[in-house]
């Protein structure tokens, strides 16, 4: 399969860092303790009507199996709700008594976020193409933030930063991780060098649904492919933690079968992706999307039939 391109763009006035490749065998860390956070589909009945009771079982479902979720995020088609029912999908989460990261588009989405308890990450948005000036202007208000590289692929307005502008970012000490969703392994490599350089306990939060084993090299993750199997990702994570590498494989090889299949071009479809699974799983009443979503043809059920057996979570 071959990646997208993506589009890099710099922080304003910063420094050329030169490049940091390299083998990343060197990065490889068998043992670690991985952290999980899990984007949030956002369940439909129709194409304008969310399926609230599956939404917040699915929030709950992800907390027991162990991840962190994290709402208003692409995987919930957050650029396609009003801002009222994002405020819902917020007040909602936090009914539900749990930690919780969530999009932000600007200082007034942070707040809200913080004033309900959860973990703003900072949408790419045409107020954030000047990140570090953009993000510096967060951290006077926010106590803690995500930053967020996304792909063009995902959304237009996404934005892969080069390392110049990354190692800039390191030394805002109110953003305490980023997700990064190049697409593109050696740009993610790269990341983890300057990061382990400069800034060990910086998160750096794959946001590779095409290359999940990122984790074994240091990242840990933030994906929209957990939300098929939050328990299936907690289980391989378990399984690296305490040393069980044929369990890890095994696991992560059939979760990579998911994700290369879900997020294959037009990548957006995977939501719908997501909501069949979901249907398939009964974890939702159908595979309905919202207005302006991709959806995939008529035999994907077919082939996710086919996974969901194989990986043992359909009977």
């Amino acid at each position: 399969m071959r990646l997208p391109a993506h589009t890099e763009a710099g922080g304003g006035g910063v420094g050329r860092v030169p490049s940091v490749t390299g083998s990343p065998l060197d990065l490889l860390q068998p043992g670690r303790t991985i952290t999980g956070m899990s984007a949030i589909l956002l369940p439909h009945r129709s194409p304008i009507e969310i399926d609230w009771d599956a939404f917040e079982a699915h929030v709950v479902r992800t907390v027991a199996a162990g991840l962190t979720p994290a709402v208003n995020m692409d995987t919930g088609f957050v650029h396609l709700l009003t801002a009222e029912q994002r405020a819902e999908v917020l007040s909602r989460t936090r009914s539900l008594g749990v930690d919780f990261v969530a999009g932000a588009f600007d200082a007034a989405d942070v707040e809200a976020v913080q004033a309900l308890g959860g973990l703003p990450i900072i949408f790419p948005s045409e107020g954030t193409h000047d990140v570090v000036p953009a993000y510096e202007r967060l951290a006077a208000s926010a106590d803690r933030f995500l930053g967020f590289e996304l792909s063009p692929v995902f959304d237009p307005d996404g934005r892969i930063w080069d390392l110049a502008t990354y190692r800039a970012v390191l030394d805002i000490p109110q953003c305490v991780g980023a997700k990064h969703s190049s697409l593109d392994r050696q740009a993610e490599w790269d990341r983890l060098r300057l990061r382990d350089e400069h800034r060990p306990e910086f998160m750096v939060l794959t946001g590779n649904d095409l290359a999940i084993d990122m984790v074994m090299y240091g990242s840990d993750y933030l994906l929209g492919l957990s939300t098929f199997a939050p328990e299936e990702f907690a289980a391989r994570d378990r399984c690296w933690t305490a040393g069980d590498v044929d369990g890890f494989h095994r696991l992560n090889d059939l979760l990579q079968w998911l994700g290369t299949t879900a997020f294959r071009p037009p990548v957006p479809a995977y939501r719908h992706d997501a909501a069949l699974f979901m249907h398939l799983r009964g974890w939702a009443d159908g595979d309905a999307t919202p207005d302006g979503a991709p959806r995939r043809p008529e035999w994907e059920r077919e082939l996710l039939t086919d996974i969901a057996r194989t990986m043992g979570v359909l009977a």
